[in-house]
C-alpha cells in the first residue's frame, strides 16, 4: 500500500516559512515600541549609574536585581539589561548566590585607570578639535556660556549635568563611536570619584578649579586649537589625579567598601 503524504508543504519549508514569518512580524512591530524598548534599556542605565554615581548605592554594598527594579521603577528586563551592561562596566559585581554587588572602590587601581583615561582623552580632544564642525562649536560655545553664567552657585549635582553634556559633545565632535563606548565606563567611575571627593573631602568647596580646566577644554576644541586642548585636558587629568592624594589622606575607607566579607 502506497505511503500517504501529508498535504501541505514538507516541515523543512513549514519551519522555514515559519521563521521567515517570526522575522516579518518582529520588523513589522511599530518603530515606536521598538525605540520604547531601547529607550527603557538606556534610562535603566542612565538611572542606576546616577545612583551609583551619588553613592545612594553604596560602595561595596549588596542588593538584590528585585531592589533595582524597585529604585528605578523600570520592569526586570530592562533592569536586567542594564545590570549586564554595568556588569561588563564593571560597575556592578555579580555574585553568584549572593546577588549584585556594586563595585567597590579600590583607589590603586582607579589611578592606573586614570592614565588610561588620559591617553584615550587626549586622542579624543585632539579629533574633536580637528573635526569639529560649526554645529558642535556652536553647542560648545553656548555650553561654555551656560556653565560661566552658573559657576558660582554650582552644586555637585549640577556639575555632573554639565559634565555629562560635555562628555557626549565631545565625542559627538570626534566622531568615532567606538570611543565612546570604551570611554562611558571610565566617565562613570570619576564622576563617582569626584562626587565622593566633592562630598566627603572638600565639602563645601567651590568648583571654580574643575570648571576652569573644563573651560579650557572647551575654549581650545572650539577655536581649533589642536595642542592647547591636548595639554587642556592633560591639566585636567593632573586636577583629577590631586583628588587621589587628599582621598587616601583623608577619606574613611569604609566610605568606599561598605560591603560585609562573603568570602569567610
Amino acid at each position: 500500500m502506497p505511503e500517504r503524504r501529508t498535504k501541505g508543504k514538507p516541515p523543512k519549508a513549514r519551519r522555514k516559512q515559519s521563521q521567515q514569518s517570526r522575522r516579518v512580524a518582529e520588523n513589522a512591530s511599530p518603530p515606536s515600541l521598538r525605540r520604547n524598548r531601547v529607550n527603557l534599556f538606556d534610562l535603566a542605565c542612565e538611572r542606576i549609574e546616577d545612583l551609583i554615581v551619588r553613592c545612594e548605592l553604596k560602595p561595596g554594598s549588596f542588593l538584590a536585581l528585585q531592589d533595582l527594579q524597585e529604585m528605578t521603577g523600570f520592569g526586570r528586563t530592562p533592569v536586567h539589561q542594564a545590570v549586564s551592561r554595568l556588569a561588563a562596566d564593571t560597575l556592578i559585581v555579580v555574585r553568584p548566590r549572593h546577588g549584585l554587588q556594586i563595585a567597590p572602590i579600590d583607589l590603586t587601581r582607579e589611578r592606573v585607570l586614570l592614565q588610561l583615561r588620559r591617553d584615550i582623552e587626549r586622542f579624543v580632544v585632539r579629533l574633536a578639535a580637528e573635526h569639529a564642525g560649526p554645529s558642535h562649536r556652536n553647542q560648545i560655545i553656548h555650553l561654555t556660556r551656560a556653565l560661566r553664567d552658573q559657576r558660582e552657585k554650582m552644586t555637585i549635582s549640577d556639575f555632573n549635568l554639565f559634565d555629562q553634556r560635555i562628555d557626549q559633545i565631545i565625542l559627538n565632535a570626534a566622531g568615532e563611536t567606538f570611543l565612546e563606548h570604551t570611554l562611558r565606563p571610565l566617565h562613570t567611575i570619576f564622576r563617582r570619584i569626584g562626587w565622593i571627593y566633592h562630598t566627603q573631602v572638600q565639602s563645601g568647596a567651590d568648583f571654580e578649579p574643575t570648571i576652569d580646566c573644563h573651560l579650557a577644554v572647551l575654549d581650545a576644541i572650539s577655536s581649533r586649537r589642536i595642542n592647547a586642548a591636548m595639554a587642556a585636558s592633560d591639566a585636567l587629568t593632573d586636577f583629577v589625579d590631586q583628588m587621589f592624594d587628599a582621598m587616601e589622606r583623608e577619606l574613611d575607607p569604609a566610605l568606599l567598601d561598605c560591603g560585609p566579607s562573603i568570602f569567610g
